[in-house]
């Protein structure tokens, strides 16, 4: 790993703060989130059915694009000092092979006495969709 992750304290940490990166999709990606979650849906892994679908195509499980979510948390806010309480998710609309989705978190709430952050966590692709929303509530030690 040559990334470092951001290293947010609680107090630096403000309402309306957002992160955001993106990533593009890969054949590759599916095939080890397969391998790694034992979810080989042909759905996700066969051409071939997928193309008797109403999607038409493959289509990327939806956590795996959940997963990020655990990035955003871990690698950019808050970083080095979260540990990851809970996390919501509605999956909105399909991802395929070769998407670029953007990954953002934006800091709703921060609670002192607790030490909790609260992001709204959003995945869009290239076009703007929402694929995948939620709410993480977020430990900063």
């Amino acid at each position: 790993m040559t990334e470092k992750p951001a290293e947010y304290k609680l107090e630096e940490i403000e309402v309306g703060q957002i992160k955001k990166f993106s990533v593009k999709v890969t054949e590759s990606m599916i095939d080890y989130f397969a391998n790694l979650s034992g979810d080989f849906n042909p759905l996700h892994m066969d051409e071939k059915y997928a193309r008797t679908t109403q999607f038409g195509r493959r289509l990327c499980h939806g956590m795996l694009l959940a997963a990020f979510f655990s990035r955003l948390v871990g690698m950019y806010l808050p970083g080095k000092n979260a540990l990851y309480f809970s996390q919501t998710l509605n999956f909105k609309s399909s991802c395929f092979i070769n998407d670029q989705v953007t990954v953002e978190g934006e800091i709703l709430d921060k609670s002192m006495a607790t030490r909790i952050v609260t992001l709204k966590t959003t995945i869009y692709n290239q076009d703007g969709q929402c694929l995948v929303d939620g709410t993480a509530k977020v430990i900063v030690r």
